[in-house]
C-alpha cells in the first residue's frame, strides 16, 4: 500500500502541471476505418495530443469533442487549431513538423496570442519555450513530459548503446525485410535491452513518463507473459521487424525529434492544413472535462465515441465505480447504433462486459448491449503502427 501510494503520489507530481503527450499514440489510420465517419456523425474523443481529433475532422465528421481533463492537453490543440487559422503553412509546419520555430518569440505574440481562449494563453505566455531552437533536445517532442522520456532514449541510443548509425539505418530502410536484417545484423536487441534498461523499465517512476500510471502497469503484469518489460520488449522488435518503418511518424517522432513531409501526421500536410483552414477546424472544439462530466453536460447524442486506453487506469477499485458510472453515462447519451473504439494494454479489451449500468430503469451488464466486431478489430490491430496496445476493440451499441 505504501508503494502503491508512492507511485500515485509521483504520478501526480509529474504531470500535475505538464503536457504528458505531445503527439497522439493512437493510430487513426486504424480508427479512420473503423469509424466510417460520415458528415452526420458527432465524435466524442479524448484530447490528447489533438493530433486525432484533426484527423477525424479532416475525415469528415460532423463535430468532434475533444475532451481531456488535462486543461494543457486542450491547449495544446487549440494552439494548433489557432495555427492552422492565422499562419501560413511553412510556420505551420516548422512549429508542429519540425517540433521548433527560429522566430517563435515574435511569430507567437503576433500571429497566434490573440487567437487563444483565454486559458490556451495563460498557458502558452509562460510555455512558449517548449517551441524554442534553444535548449534541450531542440525540439517540442522532446520535451514535454513523454518527450522528456523520448529524449532520454535517445541520449542513452547515442551516448551509451552508441547505436545512432543503426537506428538511422532502420528509419532509411526501403522494406520490412530490410529492417529485419539491420536489427539481426547490429544486434540491436542487445544493445538496446541492457540491464539498467531492464531494470528502469519495471520502474514507475519511469513508465509514468509515458502517462503509464500503476494499475495500468498492473494491468499488464496480470494478463502478459513476462509482465510489462516483455510487453514492450515484443513490441518494439514487432515496430522494427515486422511493419514498415517509412511512414511510421510516431516512431520517427520520437527518434529524431521531428517529422519529415513525407512521415507526419495528417494534420501536418499541406493538403490538410489548407482544409482546416477553409473551415474543417470549425468542426472541432475542446473540453476541459471528464468524458462523464461532458456527456452530463451535453444536450445532443454521439455517435462514435474513441476512448484511448485510458479504461486501464480505471479497472481497479476504488475507480471501477468512475469507469461505471462512465458507461452509464455513454448509454445515456449514445445515438443508436452508436459506435465505440477503445484501446487497451491487456491482451483482452473486454473487461468492461461485467459492469453493471441501467437501461430503461432495468440492470444491465455492458456486455450485453455491444456488438463486437472481432475480426475487423484484429485485422485492423496487427496494422497499428504505435503497436503497444494489447487489444483494440470495436463495438456497436445495441439496446
Amino acid at each position: 500500500m505504501v508503494a502503491e501510494r508512492l507511485s500515485k503520489t509521483w504520478f501526480n507530481l509529474v504531470h500535475g502541471r505538464n503536457i504528458v503527450y505531445n503527439q497522439c499514440w493512437e493510430d487513426p489510420r486504424l480508427d479512420r476505418v473503423a469509424l466510417n465517419l460520415t458528415a452526420n456523425d458527432r465524435v466524442v474523443v479524448i484530447t490528447s495530443a489533438g493530433c486525432n481529433a484533426l484527423d477525424y475532422a479532416l475525415a469528415g465528421a460532423g463535430h468532434v469533442h475533444a475532451v481531456d481533463m488535462n486543461p494543457r492537453q486542450n491547449a495544446l490543440l487549440q494552439l494548433k487549431l489557432a495555427a492552422a487559422r492565422h499562419l501560413d503553412y511553412e510556420d505551420y509546419w516548422q512549429i508542429f513538423g519540425r517540433g521548433r520555430h527560429e522566430n517563435w518569440d515574435t511569430l507567437y505574440p503576433r500571429h497566434l496570442r490573440k487567437n487563444l481562449p483565454n486559458d490556451a494563453r495563460v498557458f502558452w505566455d509562460r510555455k512558449g519555450q517548449l517551441f524554442s531552437p534553444q535548449g534541450r533536445g531542440r525540439s517540442f517532442y522532446f520535451r514535454t513530459t513523454s518527450g522528456t522520456f523520448a529524449w532520454l532514449v535517445n541520449t542513452y541510443i547515442d551516448r551509451v548503446a552508441k547505436m545512432r548509425d543503426s537506428v538511422n539505418a532502420l528509419l532509411a530502410a526501403d522494406s520490412v525485410q530490410q529492417q529485419k536484417d539491420i536489427y539481426t545484423e547490429y544486434k540491436l536487441a542487445a544493445a538496446l535491452w541492457k540491464p539498467m534498461i531492464r531494470w528502469a523499465m519495471r520502474r514507475d517512476i519511469t513508465l509514468s513518463l509515458l502517462g503509464v500510471p500503476a494499475s495500468q502497469r498492473k494491468h499488464i503484469d496480470d494478463s502478459y507473459p513476462g509482465g510489462i518489460l516483455q510487453f514492450v520488449m515484443d513490441r518494439v522488435e514487432a515496430v522494427f521487424t515486422k511493419l514498415p518503418l517509412k511512414d511510421n511518424y510516431f516512431w520517427r517522432v520520437y527518434l529524431t525529434g521531428e517529422y519529415t513531409p513525407d512521415c507526419c501526421p495528417e494534420y501536418c500536410k499541406p493538403e490538410s492544413y489548407q482544409a482546416l483552414r477553409n473551415g474543417v477546424a470549425d468542426h472541432v472544439t475542446t473540453h476541459t472535462n471528464s468524458v462523464l462530466g461532458f456527456l452530463k453536460q451535453s444536450e445532443h447524442p454521439v455517435t462514435r465515441f474513441i476512448l484511448l486506453d485510458h479504461m486501464d487506469w480505471l479497472t481497479r477499485d476504488p475507480a471501477k465505480k468512475i469507469l461505471t458510472e462512465e458507461w452509464q453515462g455513454i448509454i445515456d447519451r449514445a445515438a443508436p447504433n452508436a459506435r465505440i473504439l477503445w484501446r487497451s494494454a491487456g491482451l483482452q479489451g473486454d473487461f468492461v462486459n461485467t459492469l453493471k449500468v441501467q437501461v430503461d430503469g432495468q440492470p444491465r451488464e455492458v456486455g450485453s448491449l455491444l456488438h463486437y466486431n472481432p475480426s475487423l478489430a484484429n485485422e485492423l490491430h496487427s496494422k497499428d503502427r504505435v503497436h503497444t496496445y494489447g487489444s483494440f476493440c470495436i463495438a456497436d451499441l445495441k439496446r
